[in-house]
């Protein structure tokens, strides 16, 4: 029998933030994606309580509620804290108080999944606490509820499954062609036995999903599902967008068709060491995303832009869009010549400047003590 958290008794867990390689607004189309944790996360540390309160301690700021929050009730930084605590009860798991301090190496609103690192992390914790036993799909359920009831982003379960799920040197494949029972398996990523980094750009520019461009192209894509007698836009042939009269409709589902080609294609270069081919392939991604989907910004294409001139086998936004980060395959030797373009151009257009780092593929959410 497990043993149940006491009061006074804390917790730590260490929960990843996410770069998506490729597969990018596949998740919530039926479709697979490949996403990797990485080694900036958060440490959420909890304390229960007896008493119905929540208090939440973050960056030098506290914020209290108690445990019966509804959503609309909380709208300040705190609230993607308190919509983990909702949802979690909301999945019967007790949460009679708690305490909790949250430290970050993840840069919130990068699109690197801070969000998902944060209400998963928290649903992980509190079930660990209560001795319920959710699986990691359950709780991947529980963050995504989170976001798309409490908070209003209609996310998808990417983000949340690769927090939890992903495996320390491999990528994480997800098929969501059965949305009730996504299919995982671990696909190994050697990149660094080679010589090549993953470098991440953060361009600074804070995308908001709750905002109507993310729903917006959901609303595209299933209304471009349903004329062509689809369950979900993944499902659609090389020949679906010939089968449509928007022009819109039919840049969607050329993204949706052809990013699905590129996630096979990635899985094999990867299996292969074919890292050039990957490198097309990310670069065709953002590409895609630029033009058929509509999700990129001048910052993140001129992070695109600079990665390849500075030696990058390949390169493209990663994330919902509207800014955060984009991600780049490059040797090893270049990451400091890479940041220094990028920050040339940036401060030649009078941009905030950018952060660039390496992201390596580690294990998911764990308790550390």
């Amino acid at each position: 029998m497990r043993r149940l958290g006491t009061v006074n008794e804390v917790r730590e867990w260490t929960v990843p933030g996410r770069v998506n390689l490729i597969g990018e607004h596949l998740d919530y189309n039926g479709g697979a994606v490949l996403p990797i944790a990485i080694d900036r996360g958060l440490l959420i540390k909890v304390r229960m309580r007896d008493d119905g309160a929540v208090n939440v301690w973050s960056g030098g700021r506290k914020a209290s509620f108690g445990v019966d929050i509804a959503p609309g009730e909380v709208d300040d930084w705190a609230l993607y804290t308190a919509a983990a605590v909702w949802a979690t009860r909301e999945a019967e798991v007790p949460v009679p108080g708690a305490d909790i301090v949250i430290e970050s190496t993840l840069p919130t609103g990068a699109g690197l999944s801070s969000s998902a690192a944060l209400t998963c992390g928290l649903a992980t914790a509190l079930d660990d606490f209560a001795g319920t036993g959710l699986s990691r799909l359950d709780l991947a359920r529980i963050g995504q509820r989170a976001e798309s009831d409490f908070v209003g982003a209609p996310v998808g379960l990417m983000d949340q499954l690769a927090v939890l799920c992903g495996e320390a040197g491999h990528a994480l494949h997800i098929d969501f062609a059965d949305d009730d029972a996504p299919a995982l398996a671990s696909v190994p990523a050697p990149w660094s036995d080679h010589g090549l980094v993953l470098a991440v750009i953060d361009t600074g520019i804070t995308h908001a999903l709750a905002s109507g461009e993310y729903a917006a192209r959901r609303r595209e894509c299933d209304e471009a599902a349903s004329q062509l007698g689809l369950s979900a836009l993944a499902r659609a042939q090389v020949d679906a967008v010939l089968r449509l009269d928007d022009d819109t409709l039919k840049r969607r589902t050329r993204h949706v068709v052809t990013e699905s080609a590129r996630v096979r294609g990635t899985v094999k270069a990867l299996g292969s060491g074919e890292w050039k081919q990957l490198g097309a392939m990310l670069s065709s991604s953002h590409e895609s995303l630029r033009d058929d989907f509509e999700v990129s910004c001048p910052e993140l294409d001129v992070a695109v832009e600079e990665a390849i001139e500075a030696g990058a086998l390949g390169a493209r936004m990663t994330g919902g869009g509207f800014g955060g980060s984009a991600i780049a395959l490059l040797p090893s030797g270049e990451v400091e010549n890479l940041r220094s373009r990028v920050e040339a151009q940036y401060t030649r257009r009078d941009w905030k400047p950018p952060q660039v780092f390496t992201a390596s593929p580690v294990d998911g959410a764990s308790r550390r003590t």
